[in-house]
């Protein structure tokens, strides 16, 4: 219910804040974290610029919460599509370990801010009015369409979402034992993020277990049940702090596998929710 002046970043008095949230990119980050941290600032960043430094911790908060007592005045808030399927999988490492993760994302165009949502507006308006859709923001047409290309290629041929998926879990697992391998696909929907996930793990857990275990993780809202078509979907988990699970089954091709649906809203537990849980945290533990 208060009134908030937007002030010029390039002359805020630092030392005026405790705690900052960087959510303006890589070159916001960039421009301004020294002058944040030199001034005791402790900031909470979303850009993904620290995600990896091995001095900075990345946190989800229903993960590895002990991991932002040791901070030096920068938290990284991990990529959105990592968040969600680690929220889930954390139960199922702590129980019977987690071997491998074979993942494919169904990802939102709210991943890309508010010019990939016009995109896919304007594109769906411009097909039903028989007009020829143009690209400004993906290579090719989003609407009607699912693009296997988030972010860059790199040299590996998988794309720069692919490997932050990769190494952000082995980095806030602290497991360099996990294997890891994704394939990120852009879909037409505004918001949400779909995921299914294949794990191997180490010791025997069928879909029963499964479903009890998670039901009781924090976070997560277990959704599954396919006699009566329960299986959570983005169209109905936009706005929902939780991360949804369904289609738990066994995966009958290995001793040890599991298959996973996981749906989160990306712009809240994949962003802003996130990094606002990582803030919580710090408050409940006076730092």
């Amino acid at each position: 219910g208060k009134s908030v002046v937007v002030q010029d970043a390039t002359e805020f008095d630092w030392t005026q804040v405790q705690l900052a949230f960087f959510a303006a990119g890589v070159e916001a980050t960039a421009a301004y974290i020294d002058d944040a941290t030199n001034a005791g600032c402790l900031v909470i960043d979303l850009s993904g610029l620290f995600a990896l430094e091995p001095d900075v911790p990345l946190v989800v908060p229903e993960v590895n919460p002990d991991d932002v007592a040791w901070h030096n005045g920068v938290i990284a808030n991990p990529n959105c599509s990592t968040i969600q399927m680690l929220v889930a999988l954390k139960p199922i490492h702590d129980a019977v370990g987690v071997k491998r993760i074979v993942v494919s994302t169904y990802q939102a165009v709210s991943g890309t801010g508010q010019k990939g949502l016009e995109e896919l507006e304007r594109q769906t308006r411009d097909l039903f009015n028989m007009r020829e859709p143009e690209n400004k923001v993906y290579p090719y047409r989003i609407a009607f369409n699912v693009l296997p290309h988030i972010d860059v290629f790199l040299e590996n041929d998988y794309t720069k979402e692919e490997m932050k998926m990769v190494n952000e879990t082995v980095k806030i697992f602290n497991d360099p034992t996990v294997k890891v391998t994704a394939t990120c696909v852009r879909v037409p929907v505004f918001y949400c993020h779909a995921e299914s996930v294949n794990i191997e793990t180490h010791k025997k857990m069928t879909a029963k277990e499964c479903r009890i275990l998670l039901s009781q993780a924090p976070g997560v809202r277990v959704f599954d049940n396919p006699r009566e078509k329960m299986y959570p979907m983005p169209a109905y988990c936009v706005g929902d702090d939780e991360t949804y699970v369904g289609r738990i089954r066994e995966d009958e091709t290995i001793e040890n596998g599991l298959n996973l649906w996981i749906v989160a809203d990306n712009v809240r537990k994949g962003a802003a929710l996130n990094a606002v849980q990582i803030a919580e945290e710090l408050l409940k533990r006076d730092l």
